[in-house]
């Protein structure tokens, strides 16, 4: 039973040692599309995609998410969590937002069956500043799934800024984060596989100052240890 057990997790314990080496150094893997073309499209947006897509939708449906509800997938790239939203939500009701047009395009043709998008009709915004100006109504849900992960805080604030935009006193938005006790000194710059780790308190504080109020919600199953938070307009 052991070494059962040791077989399933090596690989995520690989990817833990790697992370911890590379604290404070420049991450070397690429971005955009050269990292795309090296890594592919599910793993450059962090592999494990059956188990972390379905893990997103049904954490969602347990919190609420209805079909006729709309929402905002932020950072959704290629459709790792989409592949279940847009066939469970209404037509139209489905928007994602990401800065790499090649990992949507790979997520449409690789991994959503044609049939779906059509009677679905899924919209998509491409930009990396998290502009949503497109959107003409409210949405019920925001995921931002695995993308404080990879930000300043300057960044995480402009984020939630835009997202206000598209928002009302009745949205829930959904946060993951990597959560620290003491605080760290986090990279400078953002970079789509350099992690970033906050605190509690810090990433609370980093939100109000924009209009998010949060609330830790902790561990919600995440294999690599994300943490979620729900934050509503204050």
């Amino acid at each position: 039973m052991p070494l059962a057990i040791w077989s399933i997790s090596l690989a995520d314990f690989r990817r833990a040692v790697r992370r911890l080496l590379r604290l404070g150094k420049p991450d070397s893997r690429p971005e955009g599309v050269a990292g795309i073309a090296q890594l592919g499209h599910r793993e450059y947006v962090g592999g494990r995609w059956e188990e972390i897509g379905r893990l997103q939708f049904e954490f969602l449906v347990q919190h609420g998410l209805r079909p006729q509800h709309v929402l905002l997938d932020v950072a959704c790239g290629s459709l790792r969590a989409g592949v279940h939203l847009i066939p469970y939500l209404d037509r139209g009701h489905y928007w994602g937002l990401e800065k790499e047009s090649d990992l949507i395009e790979a997520g449409l043709k690789r991994e959503l069956d044609p049939q779906i998008r059509r009677a679905k009709e899924p919209q998509f915004l491409i930009n990396g500043n998290f502009d949503v100006s497109p959107i003409r109504r409210p949405v019920d849900y925001l995921l931002i799934h695995s993308l404080f992960t990879h930000l300043p805080p300057e960044l995480i604030q402009h984020c939630l800024r835009q997202l206000q935009s598209v928002s009302q006193p009745s949205t829930v938005c959904y946060v993951t984060f990597f959560e620290t006790t003491v605080r760290r000194t986090n990279p400078e710059a953002p970079h789509d596989h350099q992690s970033f780790f906050y605190t509690r308190d810090e990433l609370r504080d980093c939100c109000l100052e924009v209009g998010w109020v949060s609330e830790y919600l902790g561990d919600w199953g995440h294999p690599r240890g994300q943490k979620m938070l729900r934050l509503t307009r204050g």
